[in-house]
C-alpha cells in the first residue's frame, strides 16, 4: 500500500488561547502543524480575564511565560463582602508551588496576539486565519478535511484533528458528541471598563441576595464588572448603558467610566461524554463549559493543551498508540468536571438564594476563621482540586512510601546548581521524561549502566537534593531543592525514590533507589521506540527555550 501524501501531522480547528497554545507546544516539538481559525484575526474584545499558575507552568512549557508575564496584574486575590460591605473573607495566595502566582489579571486579546506572534518561530506551524472547516472524514490511517479560503475549496489530509473551535464546536456536533450537564438559568450582565477609579487589587464579590456582583482587576488600569441579572430584568433592558451605570454605582466608584463592552452571558456548566472520536479530538470550551465563578474555564482548556501535545507528538512516531491516546481524556475528563463542581460551590458562596442563607454563609466563614489550618486553607486556595490523575497514563504502586505522588504534577521549586546558579525547575528538565532522583546524593545510587539503559528508552536523569544538602557535580544534573516544596507531603516521602516525570510533569511512576530499573517498562509506554540520538537532540529543551526568554526566577 501507497503511504499517504499528507499535509501536516497535525490539524488544529480554532485559534483560541486552547488551539493557539496547542500550536506553540507542537512546534517547539518539531511538529509539522495546520492552525485554522474561521475569522480573520485573533480576539478582539476581553472575554476571558484570568490566568492561574498552572496554565503559566504550561506557557513556560512553551517558553512563553516570560512574555505572558509582562502583560499580566500578577498574584491578585479575593475579597468576600456582605450586604453591609463588610470583607467576611479573604482569599490572598502567596505560594508558588507551581512556579508562578496562582491567580494572575490580563486582557485575552493582548494574550492571544502574543501566542499568534510566537507562532512565527516555528517553522512547521502553518496558521491559517479567515479559513473555514466545511467537512472532514476519517479514512484509514489519516483525516481529510474539507476547507474554504477566500471562496477556494480544498483539502487537507492530517494524522490527527483537534477540535478547539468553542462551545458551539462544528466538529463536535459532527461526530455526534453530547454535551453532559446543566445551563444556568441566571443571566450575569458582563461590564468591561476602559479604566477605573477603583483602586482595589484583589476581585471583590459582592454576597447579596438582592444582587450578587462581582469587581475584578486587570492590567493597567481597566476592570470588569458582573452583576445577576434580577428575575424580570431582560437581556435587551440590561444591555442598554443607563442599567449598567446604575449597577456601577451601587458597588463603588467606577458609575461614570468609559465603558469597552457591555454584554449579558447565561452560564454552563456542561462537559463533553467523550473527548476522542478516531482521530479526532476535543480541547478547549469544544470538551466542556464551566461556569466563571473560579475563573477556570480559559485555564481548563490550556492544561487540555499541554496534556494533548507530548501525547500526539508521541503517538506520531509509535507503532501502537491508543493507550496513549485514550489517556487524554481518561486524565482530562475527571479533572475537568472537577473545576466545574468547584466553579458551581463557589457560585452557591457568591450566590446567597436568601437573607438567612447568606447570614450564615458568612458566619461559617468567621468561624473557620478562628482556626488557622482552615484560615489557611481558604486563603491559599487550597480548596482548589489539585492537579492528579487516578488512571492514564501512570503506574500507581502500594509499596512505596511515597506512592501518593503518583498522578501528580510535581512542584516547581526555585532550584540551585551546583555552581550556585538559581533557576525554576523546568527550565532545568529537558522536554522528554525524566528520571528525578529525589536523595540526599543523587550521584551514588545510579549506576554507569543503568544510567545508559534510562538514556538509550528515552529518558534522562536529573538529580534533586532536599534544601539541607548541597548538589554537587556528577554525570548528569544535581539540583538543590531551595524553595522547600519537596519537603512537604506527599512529596517528602519520596526521599529515596526516583520519581518518573512525563513529559508535562507529572509523576508517571515511583521506585525506591535500589530498584530504579522498575521504571524501564514505564518510560516504554510514555514514548515512542526506536528514537535516534539525531531526533532527541532536534526537540529544544525547556532550559534553551527558558534561557532564550530570559527567565531564570519566578516573576
Amino acid at each position: 500500500m501507497r503511504p499517504t501524501l499528507l499535509d501536516a501531522d497535525i490539524l488544529i480547528v480554532g485559534a483560541g488561547p486552547t488551539g493557539l497554545l496547542l500550536a506553540n507546544l507542537l512546534g517547539s516539538m518539531g511538529v509539522d502543524t495546520i492552525l485554522v481559525e474561521r475569522n480573520e484575526t485573533t480576539v478582539q474584545e476581553p472575554r476571558a480575564v484570568s490566568i492561574d499558575d498552572e496554565s503559566m507552568r504550561a506557557l513556560q512549557a512553551a517558553g512563553l511565560s516570560a512574555e505572558i508575564s509582562a502583560i499580566t496584574a500578577k498574584g491578585y486575590g479575593s475579597l468576600y463582602k456582605g450586604p453591609s460591605g463588610k470583607v467576611f473573607a479573604e482569599v490572598k495566595p502567596f505560594v508558588k508551588e507551581y512556579g508562578f502566582d496562582k491567580r494572575n489579571a490580563f486582557e485575552q486579546p493582548e494574550f492571544e496576539a502574543t501566542l499568534r506572534r510566537a507562532l512565527g518561530r516555528h517553522g512547521k506551524v502553518d496558521a491559517r486565519f479567515g479559513v473555514t472547516l466545511t467537512g472532514f472524514e476519517q479514512v484509514e490511517d489519516h483525516v481529510v478535511a474539507d476547507m474554504t479560503e477566500n471562496g477556494r475549496a480544498y483539502q487537507l489530509r492530517v494524522r490527527y484533528m483537534v477540535a478547539a473551535d468553542g462551545g458551539r464546536s462544528t466538529v463536535r456536533k459532527a461526530l455526534g458528541v453530547v454535551m453532559e450537564g446543566s445551563t444556568f438559568e441566571e443571566p450575569w450582565l458582563i461590564v468591561d471598563l476602559a479604566t477605573t477609579r477603583n483602586r482595589c487589587f484583589h476581585t471583590e464579590v459582592f454576597c447579596d441576595p438582592k444582587r450578587s456582583a462581582i469587581s475584578l482587576p486587570g492590567p493597567g488600569g481597566i476592570r470588569r464588572y458582573e452583576f445577576k441579572l434580577n428575575a424580570g430584568e431582560t437581556i435587551e433592558e440590561a444591555e442598554r448603558e443607563t442599567f449598567a451605570r446604575r449597577l456601577l454605582g451601587e458597588v463603588g466608584p467606577d458609575r461614570d467610566e468609559p465603558i469597552r463592552r457591555q454584554k449579558v452571558y447565561t452560564f454552563h456548566a456542561r462537559i463533553a461524554s467523550r473527548w476522542r472520536k478516531g482521530r479526532v479530538f476535543l480541547a478547549g470550551d469544544a470538551a466542556h463549559l464551566t461556569p466563571p465563578f473560579a475563573g477556570q474555564g480559559m485555564n481548563s482548556g490550556l492544561r487540555d493543551a499541554h496534556n494533548l501535545a507530548w501525547k500526539l507528538a508521541e503517538a506520531l512516531t509509535m507503532a501502537d498508540p491508543e493507550d496513549l491516546l485514550d489517556s487524554y481524556q481518561t486524565e482530562r475528563k475527571p479533572h475537568a468536571w472537577s473545576m466545574i463542581e468547584l466553579a458551581l460551590r463557589m457560585g452557591k458562596v457568591m450566590m446567597p438564594d436568601s437573607s438567612v442563607r447568606g447570614m450564615a454563609i458568612r458566619t461559617g466563614f468567621r468561624l473557620l476563621g478562628l482556626y488557622s489550618p482552615a484560615r489557611d486553607y481558604v486563603a491559599q486556595m487550597k480548596y482548589k482540586p489539585k492537579p492528579k490523575f487516578m488512571a492514564g497514563m501512570i503506574r500507581r504502586s502500594a509499596n512505596s512510601a511515597g506512592a501518593p505522588a503518583v498522578g501528580r504534577m510535581i512542584p516547581q521549586p526555585l532550584v540551585t546548581q551546583p555552581d550556585r546558579e538559581e533557576f525554576l525547575l523546568d527550565a532545568c528538565l529537558p522536554d522528554r521524561p525524566v528520571v528525578l532522583i529525589f536523595d540526599e546524593m543523587p550521584d551514588r545510587v545510579v549506576s554507569a549502566d543503568l544510567h545508559a539503559r534510562f538514556s538509550a528508552a528515552g529518558a534522562e536523569i536529573v538529580g534533586l537534593t532536599p534544601e539541607w544538602m548541597n548538589p554537587v557535580q556528577a554525570s548528569f544534573p544535581i539540583l538543590k531543592d531551595k524553595s522547600r516544596f519537596f519537603s512537604v507531603p506527599p512529596f517528602r516521602d519520596c526521599l529515596g525514590h526516583g520519581l518518573l516525570l512525563r513529559r508535562d510533569r507529572y509523576v508517571a511512576a515511583i521506585e525506591p533507589v535500589a530498584t530504579l530499573e522498575l521504571l524501564l517498562p514505564v518510560i516504554e509506554r510514555l514514548t515512542a521506540t526506536g528514537h535516534t540520538e539525531q531526533n532527541r537532540d532536534s526537540v529544544p529543551v525547556a532550559a534553551e527555550a527558558v534561557a532564550a526568554a530570559g527567565e531564570k526566577t519566578p516573576g
